[in-house]
């Protein structure tokens, strides 16, 4: 494998790792409140589809991720209706929350399989992207991607050094010592609901506005269920759900370069081959014990107060 192939995968992985790390990010936001939302794909294709859209009529690739997220925002905010107000199952929520937004894009995007858009294009960084071997692989892509990198230390201090921050981890951890504190817990949560869900629908946005340019059904193809387990595989850390987008964009990405070179693999194994490596990194954080980093209260319904 020549040098340029070299770096020609090793940008791809940037690029396929992107949209996992959106997603997993703000799933992490959510988690860290001590909501479970399976609803990660459900929201994920939504917010490929309301940036699509709005791109489409307006040609504004950033008006057009803001609406991914707001998009996806509120959805998400169903979510929290069931599990906040009625009490509900997160599980059960998340799951259904996945069916709803999986086929409400299929009906509404029917209409619009194979139309092309224009959304974000690639530009290099001025200086940066002149780099050798770093400007191609970390500097020569989209603005989404750039903003991608700000966001695992930008989450650092959010949850380590600002009051809100702490709060919120706090309503995931110790939701009664924040009632004590004299602040909502449940009102955190929604905040940690809402913002997740925004970071997934950018995630969203990411796949129709830069990766793919056009609208197809399962746009996602489940990256939103492999964000999922890149929580539990990066211990809800922002920092290293950096590492663990970029190692399995990598996957993606060399999937589809053996392919490309014809390499002698079944398809449908290739095709399997992300899932499958999401599973056993979740079997291996599960017998390291990592499990134990999640928050306390994870999953837990609390009472709202009156």
């Amino acid at each position: 494998m020549n040098g340029d192939l070299i770096l020609s995968l090793l940008a791809a992985t940037v690029l396929a790792g992107t949209p996992l790390l959106y997603a997993t990010l703000g799933e992490i936001v959510t988690e860290r409140s001590g909501v479970i939302n399976l609803g990660v794909e459900g929201m994920m294709i939504l917010g490929a589809f309301f940036a699509f859209i709005v791109q489409l009529h307006t040609g504004n690739a950033w008006l057009a991720a803001l609406a991914a997220g707001l998009g996806a925002g509120c959805v998400g905010l169903l979510h929290g209706v069931v599990c906040l107000i009625f009490q509900g199952n997160q599980t059960v929520s998340g799951l259904a929350l996945t069916i709803f937004g999986v086929g409400l894009s299929d009906y509404l995007g029917t209409p619009f399989v194979g139309v092309q858009t224009e959304g974000f294009q690639s530009f290099a960084l001025p200086v940066l992207g002149q780099i050798p071997v770093l400007g191609p692989v970390f500097f020569q892509h989209n603005a989404l991607v750039y903003v991608s990198y700000l966001l695992p230390p930008l989450l650092w201090c959010f949850f380590n050094r600002s009051s809100t921050g702490l709060a919120l981890r706090a309503a995931g951890e110790y939701p009664a010592a924040v009632s004590a504190a004299g602040l909502d817990p449940v009102r955190l949560r929604w905040l940690g609901i809402f913002v997740g869900a925004f970071l997934v629908g950018v995630g969203g946005a990411y796949l129709s506005l830069a990766a793919t340019h056009i609208w197809t059904h399962n746009l996602t193809a489940g990256k939103g269920w492999i964000a999922v387990g890149l929580v539990i595989f990066a211990f809800w850390r922002p920092g290293r759900a950096l590492f663990g987008a970029w190692l399995f964009g990598g996957i993606m990405a060399l999937q589809l370069r053996l392919q490309a070179l014809g390499v002698n693999i079944p398809s449908s194994l290739m095709t399997m081959l992300p899932y499958a490596l999401t599973v056993l990194a979740l079997l291996w954080a599960s017998w390291r014990g990592h499990g134990r980093d999640a928050p306390a209260a994870l999953g837990v319904n609390i009472e709202p107060r009156d």
